[in-house]
């Protein structure tokens, strides 16, 4: 009985209210946004601990009032975000396209010329969320998503379907080989490497954001495994609700490449773009809660070892 509650609840508040909201004008959408913005700014400050801890770690040579203007930015950029992720849900394909613009389609269209399959990588910078939606619109490769499932069953199904209307396929960890071995022809897949790993002794570490960071091994292992072509995507904010994505190569064949290669390059590229304008990276993650293990050296050793005997 439960259960049967708890999906009817889920489902008035998605049918009843956010999918009714989304289908409103983005300019209405903000104006709630706006003034969310300033009870999460002023009044109930979401996770404003960790927020600042992040911020401050990054960027310990920055003066306190410094730290705090990115907090500000910050809180204002997120719940741009929100409303942006509202308005995903129902936002067509004509006003996607004229808020999210690829820039140098070139690069994957080189790829797909060579038939090869291709991981998109980058982090939670920026609107992700209209990235996964429209990568479908804009590439010749199918697209394909990877990420971890929601907990409520109800809004990760609801989500995932949204998300993919308009082409993409999405998927997760678990069935990720399944989902590769069903493509016929070349396909870019979707991740996001900056969230915080669920095992840190079986990530690669490394120097982000002046921390000792533990990096999600994916990509670079997916890489090799299947021999795909490996591109950073970089999504800039030109004004309130529009972007451009930018695309870099890390490499077309991963065979030969040295054990971290791919994940230190794509790790550093993000920093890159966070640096550039820290205010749209999502501070609020508690990113850094993992340790560093006391017997890292040898760890790291084992890791390019067992990489080493599988790969080269």
């Amino acid at each position: 009985m439960g259960k049967k509650i708890s999906y009817a609840l889920n489902f008035i508040l998605f049918y009843g209210l956010i999918f009714p909201l989304s289908l409103l004008p983005l300019r209405v959408i903000y104006i709630f946004t706006d003034f969310l913005y300033l009870i999460l700014r002023f009044i109930f400050p979401y996770r404003k601990k960790i927020i600042l801890k992040n911020i401050s770690n990054s960027f310990p040579d920055q003066t306190k009032k410094e730290q705090l203007t990115i907090q500000s930015k910050f809180y204002r950029h997120f719940t741009d975000l929100l409303a942006e992720s509202i308005k995903n849900i129902s936002i067509s394909k004509t006003e996607l396209k004229k808020r999210f613009k690829f820039n140098n389609l070139e690069v994957m269209n080189a790829l797909y010329d060579k038939n090869k399959n291709v991981i998109l990588v980058s982090g939670h910078y920026n609107n992700w969320e209209w990235m996964i939606t429209s990568q479908a619109l804009a590439l010749k490769h199918h697209s394909i998503g990877i990420g971890m499932p929601l907990k409520n069953g109800f809004w990760d199904k609801a989500l995932n379907a949204r998300r993919g209307r308009f082409g993409m396929t999405i998927g997760s960890s678990a069935n990720i080989n399944k989902l590769f071995e069903n493509e016929q022809t070349p396909f870019a897949t979707l991740l996001l490497s900056d969230q915080s790993p669920g095992d840190e002794r079986k990530s690669f570490w490394t120097d982000f954001l002046n921390q000792p960071t533990p990096v999600i091994f994916g990509c670079e292992y997916l890489a090799h495994q299947y021999n795909h072509s490996v591109v950073y995507f970089e999504i800039v904010k030109v004004k309130r609700g529009c972007y451009e994505v930018n695309f870099k190569l890390i490499c077309e064949n991963p065979k030969g490449l040295q054990w971290g290669e791919i994940t230190k390059k794509h790790t550093k590229l993000l920093e890159k773009t966070i640096l550039n304008a820290p205010e749209f990276w999502l501070w609020s993650h508690n990113r850094w809660k993992k340790a560093v293990p006391k017997d890292l050296e040898t760890l790291q050793e084992k890791q390019k070892i067992s990489f080493e005997n599988k790969f080269n």
